[in-house]
């Protein structure tokens, strides 16, 4: 793995039952904001646990596997409607509405 790609791991490893991010969120706090779509690779690769606290920036899931996605995220406590995690804009980050 490269170092942003370790960087990645250790931001969604940091991850606790319940939290939900978004790949942007991810790629700034591990040092390359705008790197969403990187972020997104490399979850799609497998290997990283915890991905399934990650979501789109309007809360979506995983395409082609959202029933897993959300079964995951919904033993973690989080709410999924509509094959999203309704999300509500606070200051610097996104966070489930149910928070």
């Amino acid at each position: 793995m490269t170092d942003f790609e370790l960087a990645i791991a250790a931001v969604v490893e940091s991850t606790e039952a319940g939290d939900v991010m978004t790949y942007g969120e991810v790629a700034t706090e591990a040092g390359k904001p705008g790197a969403a779509r990187a972020v997104g690779s490399l979850l799609a690769k497998g290997g990283v646990d915890c991905w399934w606290r990650i979501v789109t920036s309007t809360g979506r899931l995983v395409p082609g596997i959202e029933s897993e996605h959300g079964q995951r995220l919904r033993s973690e406590g989080v709410e999924i409607r509509n094959g999203r995690v309704p999300m509500r804009r606070r200051p610097d980050t996104w966070i489930p509405n149910d928070v």
